[in-house]
């Protein structure tokens, strides 16, 4: 089946979500487009969230998804707010939704977790998820160790449910590629991040367009591996040996990125940043994604 079909969306393209940055604006303008666009819960409280969900719906009919990371610590508080007011889609990540997936299908909503590996999608499959996403450690933030282009395939292999590939897409290039691993569609983030709509610093958006293919770098530990543009603080953290001093550093380094810290924030983005170069509507970035996509049938 494709995305297309199972999400009842135009083109089988998510916007991935960012982390603190993915807000109505955005999400509303890729729905309207024609992808899914997806919101996120990084920062938001109930009364907030529903806030959110009240902008995206007064701005599109379409269907959107929302993202729940799961080390954030009032998830409890979110759940029922999603149990309320249902949304089309619900996407999962940085931990295991077991306690609350069931409720979510109850009331309609699809559950898609994203994965970093072949385990873990088989997990996710025999909880009961709609889909999932399998997600490259060429993305931005937080990441595995597998790469999309070994991943996708392996997770197509292992389970019968769809497979939406993710890291390193920003092209149209990159979805045929996807298409071929036997994915049913693509989540694409750092592609977003240079959207008219994406309510980041304009230093933030400059960063990604004058990033080449090596302007990124890892930091961090296991699930606290993350993908950031090189800037003065991921030096500051490269060469950290103490634990101590290292979360010092990163705590709050997203809210100064999205800020336009330039030499204290970390500014998330995926090793395809080098293939973006200007900044454009959302839905103009749906259509070029498009552009020469021969979709399979």
């Amino acid at each position: 089946m494709l995305l297309s079909d199972l999400l009842s969306i135009k083109y089988p393209i998510i916007q991935g979500s960012m982390a603190g940055i993915s807000r109505a604006p955005l999400v509303s303008a890729v729905s309207e487009a024609g992808g899914l666009g997806v919101l996120t819960t990084v920062g938001l409280t109930a009364e907030t969230l529903r806030s959110q969900l009240a902008a995206v719906r007064a701005a599109t009919t379409k269907p959107f998804g929302v993202n729940l990371m799961l080390q954030q610590t009032n998830i409890a508080d979110l759940i029922p707010v999603l149990r309320g007011e249902p949304v089309p889609v619900v996407f999962t990540g940085a931990g295991n939704p077991a306690s609350f997936m069931p409720d979510l299908l109850a009331v309609g909503t699809k559950v898609i977790p994203v994965i970093p590996n072949v385990k873990i999608a088989v997990k996710m499959m025999n909880l009961g998820a709609t889909a999932v996403v399998a997600e490259g450690m060429e993305s931005g933030g937080h990441i595995g160790t597998e790469t999309t282009l070994s991943l996708v395939p392996q997770v197509v292999a292992a389970i019968p449910i769809p497979v939406i590939a993710a890291g390193g897409i920003a092209t149209s290039a990159g979805i045929n590629a996807a298409f071929a691993l036997g994915a049913c569609g693509v989540q694409a983030g750092t592609a977003f991040l240079v959207a008219e709509e994406t309510p980041i610093s304009p230093k933030y958006k400059q960063l990604v367009i004058d990033a080449t293919d090596t302007s990124t770098v890892v930091t961090g530990q296991g699930a606290n591996r993350v993908r950031s543009l090189k800037t003065p603080l991921t030096t500051e953290l490269l060469t950290t040996t103490d634990e101590t001093t290292f979360t010092q550093l990163a705590t709050g380094s997203l809210d100064r990125a999205i800020a336009g810290d330039v030499d204290h924030g970390s500014f998330m983005a995926g090793q395809i940043a080098g293939a973006i170069n200007r900044i454009l509507p959302a839905g103009e970035i749906i259509t070029n994604l498009w552009r020469g996509v021969t979709k399979p049938v």
